[in-house]
């Protein structure tokens, strides 16, 4: 069993993710950037943690990790403020990478979205832009790292009742999938050695979720980066 930290603990996914992992038996400590969500944390099994990661510098983010194995990315601006987007999906993002190696985390899930990477199609002049380049830029750097990690992106969101099943590849559309699908991705990807250093684009499909894991990803020939950051 692991000692996880799951960063953006109160988002919709993370709120599912949380109890699956503490009845998988790991120790999960939840951080959260305000009082009133401690609780919900806590209300999961987990450990929660107060700390806005936005406003953390490395050193800062190292401390929060250090004697840590595992990191959840699963926190983000939320869209909106292109500033925030910035600073959150890709700045911190970043940040908490480069203190997880700092320190010795093992692992690092990120939850990024479908079409992500240094090709992705969105145009410079859609409000969606800024999120698409900040995942984007995290994800290349994450690759980048010598962090056993590991890049889920799930389609667009729903609140449907979860299957247990999904389809993962880079021959499909996206589509959706529920939430509660993706938290369990989320809690078997995170102890799954096979989906080291691989990359999911998965949608609700016919696969049970173990399965699809092991079978699917990809491991990119050459680490993803893209361009000077912008914003």
């Amino acid at each position: 069993m692991a000692d996880i930290v799951v960063i953006g603990a109160h988002g919709k996914v993370a709120q599912l993710a949380l109890p699956l992992l503490v009845q998988a038996g790991h120790q999960v400590h939840g951080v959260v950037r305000k009082p009133d969500q401690v609780r919900a944390v806590e209300d999961t099994g987990a450990h929660a943690t107060l700390a806005d990661i936005e406003h953390h510098d490395t050193r800062g983010i190292a401390t929060l990790l250090r004697g840590h194995k595992a990191v959840i990315w699963s926190a983000g601006a939320g869209g909106g403020d292109p500033s925030r987007t910035w600073a959150v999906d890709r700045d911190a993002a970043i940040r908490t990478m480069d203190a997880a190696a700092s320190v010795g985390v093992q692992r690092f899930v990120m939850v990024s979205y479908f079409g992500a990477g240094p090709e992705h199609d969105v145009p410079p002049d859609s409000s969606f832009f800024p999120y698409a380049q900040a995942k984007s830029v995290a994800d290349g750097h994450l690759a980048l790292t010598n962090l056993a990690w590991t890049i889920l992106r799930p389609s667009r969101l729903t609140d449907d009742a979860p299957t247990g099943k999904i389809s993962v590849g880079t021959d499909q559309s996206a589509g959706s999938v529920s939430r509660g699908d993706v938290a369990a991705v989320i809690a078997q990807a995170v102890v799954l050695p096979r989906a080291v250093g691989k990359i999911y684009e998965f949608n609700n499909g016919e696969v049970p979720i173990a399965e699809a894991l092991e079978q699917g990803g990809w491991h990119p020939p050459v680490p993803e980066a893209v361009g000077p950051l912008e914003g």
